[in-house]
């Protein structure tokens, strides 16, 4: 039997026990949730919409007005395989994002994974928001990646300022 016929045998297994689909829902639920709460915080224009992924990543990008010049931007991602929250930096094309990967590689990030470019390669740098987080306490865990993400953007944010003016 060929792989994939066994992936799908196995799907639809799993599939029938209806838990993948309830599962399912909930966390694309809660990403639409926790969008929505961005927008409320930084408004439409600076949230982009929820890309749902295969299964692989969920998504939705901030641009914060900051990095706008700088064509640079945050993702709120759910990584299926990691199971969890992270905020990645990205930029508009792969061009910019190598230019801004030759900026931070060489800078200690505490906390922070700074990812080399490579194909299928989306971040710059990323940064775990939860990982042991509880779907029925959606309060808890919006506050939680609302703090990570700001603290985030900030770090980014005084990073580039520093590089600007040539005083990392």
């Amino acid at each position: 039997m060929q792989k994939i016929q066994k992936d799908m045998d196995e799907f639809r297994k799993q599939i029938g026990k209806g838990s993948i689909q309830n599962a399912y829902r909930a966390l694309l639920s809660y990403m639409m949730d926790l969008r929505a709460h961005f927008v409320n915080k930084y408004g439409e224009a600076a949230v982009s919409g929820l890309y749902q992924g295969y299964m692989d990543m969920t998504y939705f990008a901030l641009f914060p007005t900051s990095f706008k010049r700088h064509d640079l931007k945050v993702a709120i991602v759910f990584n299926y395989n990691a199971f969890r929250f992270e905020a990645w930096l990205t930029a508009r094309n792969r061009k910019i994002q190598r230019r801004y990967w030759e900026l931070f590689k060489d800078t200690p990030w505490t906390g922070y994974r700074v990812v080399e470019p490579a194909v299928g390669i989306d971040s710059i740098i990323e940064y775990d928001l939860a990982e042991d987080f509880n779907l029925s306490d959606t309060d808890a865990l919006t506050l939680k990646i609302e703090k990570g993400t700001t603290t985030f953007i900030e770090d980014i944010e005084r990073f580039l300022s520093r590089a600007k003016s040539g005083s990392r």
